[in-house]
C-alpha cells in the first residue's frame, strides 16, 4: 500500500511538472503569436503604402498612342 502511494505521489509530481511546463510553453507561444501578428500588421501596412506609391507612379507614365 505504501509503495502504491509513493508511486501515485511520484506520478502526481510528474503531472504537476508537465502542467507547469505546458503553461509556460503556452505563455511563450501567446507572446510569439502576438509578436507575429504585430509584424504581419506592419508588413501589410508597408505593402499597402508601396502599392499606393506604385499606382501613383503608373498613373504618371504617359500612355503610348498606337
Amino acid at each position: 500500500m505504501d509503495a502504491d502511494l509513493k508511486s501515485l505521489e511520484r506520478k502526481l509530481g510528474q503531472f504537476v511538472e508537465l502542467c507547469q511546463r505546458l503553461r509556460a510553453d503556452n505563455q511563450q507561444l501567446r507572446q510569439q503569436l502576438a509578436s507575429a501578428a504585430s509584424d504581419n500588421k506592419q508588413l501589410n501596412e508597408k505593402i499597402g503604402t508601396a502599392t499606393n506609391r506604385l499606382e501613383a507612379l503608373l498613373q504618371q507614365i504617359p500612355e503610348e498612342d498606337s
